[in-house]
This record gives C-alpha cells, structure tokens and sequence, in this order.
C-alpha cells in the first residue's frame, strides 16, 4: 500500500540522504487501545525508501508521557522488528539538544530545543496514528511533531507548550522544522476520549502526501470532522499549505468512499467539532 501511495504521491528524492520515521509513540497501550502507529506501517515505509536509496533510515520519537520509548517499542512489539530489518532506534527526548531558532512566532519562544537526530536527518517523515484528541480536535502529521522537541529541555508532558497554546505549538514546531512528507496509520483509529483512553474504530486507510497540512484536512474529513473547525488547520490555511478540499489535489481513494466518522468525547456521538 505504501508503495502504491508513492506511486500516487511521491515522497522527497532520499538518494544517498538520511530519513528519519517518526512515529507516535506518545504511551503505553491501555487495554490494547491503538494509540500509537502500528509497526508494520513504521516497518513498511522503512523498507519503501530503503528501496529507493536512502543511506540510512532510522526511527525515533520522543514520547509525552511515558519516559522510555524503549518500554513502549517493546510493549507494542516493535522493538523485535526493528532488531529483524535492521533499524537504529533512537529516543528524541535523550541525548544531545540541537537550539534552533524558531521560524514562528506563536509560542513566543526565540529558540527551540530539538533533538539533534531531527536536525541532523536529511528527510524527516511523520507517521502518525489517525486520532482523536481532546485538546487538539485531530492528532494526525502536525501535530506528530511535538515529538520531535525534547522532553529533556521542556519536561514531561510538555506542558510549557501547553501553557503557551498547543495549537501555538504545532504551528512554530511546523514552521521551524516541517516534515518533509505524510503517512497517517488510518488502518485503525481511536475515536472519543484520545489521544490515549479512547476506543477503537475500523477505517482501513493509509494517508500519505508531500504536506502536512494538506493531509491533515485530508484525514480530518475522512474522520468526518471539517478542518476549518480545527484551529491549528484553520490557522495553517495559506501559511503551511491547502485545507479547501478544491485546493488539494487527491489521488486513490475518494474521501467520500472511506468516510469513517469519529466520535468525540465531548458528545459521545458522530459530529463535526
């Protein structure tokens, strides 16, 4: 599938270049919940630029709540996987910090504390799992990127973010260092109480693209929400890229043929936020 969608949508030219997967990994699983991407699709998309010359793929993020990626990647079975295909594996919020300043001016902070593995990687890939989230309305590409800043520097769970706005956030953290290409995990989402105590929800899609925006409004309406009612996307609207459905261009799969409404918890019934 993720070859197909290359097909469709190609990603950035990675000969040679390091790519770096960054998946949501933001907590343990509860009950089984999916509330981080599935493995096959962070397995899948590691061997689908391997086979179009990356000189290294790596996988790394640097989770909100639980202190150790590592018990996660094992909790979910990945960490087998990435021992079997050969993948480094790194946690974002340890190691050295890369100051850089920030692009935006929405959280009002001059420079920003990634993780150096961010900086350092030619082709950053956000591999999000299609959620709900309470604060957010939508966790999906953008919104993926809060990973990417360590915990080291601002704590767990970021609150300092928090404080100054969380759709602040995902618009400095886009503008500073975007992601150079998509692919939402959509096979299973979790809709009501996300980003981590919702329930499950069959939507059975990948979603990928070359701008985050884009195929954030993309998701959303597969989610059956309106993205100009999601504040971070309506403000991204002509300074990151499109969220008006005539203004992307959409290849496979018609929005209207995988439409999957969510729930959210404010109602506890199919709406739009």
């Amino acid at each position: 599938v993720i070859e197909a969608g290359f097909e469709l949508v190609p990603p950035p030219d990675v000969r040679g270049k390091r790519v770096l997967l960054k998946p949501n990994l933001v907590d343990l699983p509860r009950d089984n919940k999916p509330v981080t991407t599935h493995p096959s699709v962070i397995i899948a998309a590691a061997e689908a630029f391997r086979r179009r010359g990356a000189a290294e793929v790596i996988v790394g993020d640097g989770p909100a709540l639980q202190r150790d990626a590592w018990q996660i990647a094992d909790a979910i079975g990945l960490t087998p996987l990435l021992d079997d295909h050969h993948l480094p594996f790194f946690d974002l919020n340890l190691g050295e910090l890369a100051p850089v300043p920030n692009a935006g001016t929405y959280l009002g902070m001059p420079t920003l504390y990634y993780s150096r593995r961010v900086m350092e990687a030619d082709v950053l890939v956000s591999i999000p799992k299609m959620k709900v989230h309470h604060w957010a309305g939508v966790s999906l590409a953008m919104k993926n990127l809060y990973g990417t800043l360590s915990s080291v520097a601002y704590g767990w769970p970021r609150n300092a973010f928090h404080l100054r706005g969380l759709h602040n956030g995902v618009l400095d953290f886009n503008l500073t260092r975007p992601a150079d290409y998509a692919i939402i995990d959509g096979i299973v989402g979790l809709e009501g109480d996300g980003p981590v105590r919702g329930t499950p929800i069959d939507v059975g899609v990948i979603v990928m693209g070359s701008n985050c925006t884009a195929v954030d409004a993309t998701a959303t309406r597969i989610m059956g929400f309106a993205p100009e009612r999601i504040e971070y996307l309506r403000r991204s609207a002509g300074l990151l890229g499109p969220i008006g459905e005539a203004n992307i261009e959409q290849r496979g799969e018609s929005i209207a043929s995988v439409l999957t409404p969510f729930r959210t918890i404010e109602s506890g019934a199919n709406l739009v936020i």
